[in-house]
C-alpha cells in the first residue's frame, strides 16, 4: 500500500489534509486512505467537549513530526470529516509520513 498516491495539496504555508475520523475506537492509528485521498482515522477519544478534536491534532502531531501548533482544523470542526492544514510541510512530506503510519 505504500506505493499508493492520495491528493494532498500545497497551499501557500503548507498542506491541507482530509480527514475522515472515527472516535471512540480502541486505538489511535490511521486506518487507510480512500481512493478519493480523504484519511481515515481512529481516535480513542469520545467526540464530546472536543476531546476528539484535541485527540486528532496530538495524534497527527505525532505521525507528522511537528509541533501541535503547526496543526488547525480549518474545516469540519463538529463532523467526522476535517480538513487540516499543516504549517511548513509540503503534500509530499506529509504524504510519506502518513503512509508510514498505516494501520
Amino acid at each position: 500500500m505504500a506505493d499508493r498516491k492520495f491528493n494532498l495539496h500545497d497551499g501557500k504555508k503548507g498542506a491541507a489534509l482530509a480527514v475522515r475520523v472515527t472516535p471512540r475506537a480502541s486505538r489511535n492509528e490511521v486506518a487507510e486512505v480512500l481512493d478519493d485521498g480523504t484519511i481515515k482515522v481512529r481516535i480513542a477519544a469520545q467526540p464530546a467537549d472536543d476531546e476528539a478534536n484535541a485527540a486528532l491534532l496530538d495524534f497527527m502531531s505525532e505521525i507528522l513530526g511537528v509541533p501541535k501548533s503547526r496543526l488547525d482544523i480549518v474545516a469540519g470542526l463538529t463532523g467526522r470529516d476535517k480538513l487540516i492544514s499543516v504549517i511548513d510541510m509540503d503534500a509530499e512530506t506529509a504524504h510519506q509520513r502518513i503512509v508510514a503510519h498505516l494501520g
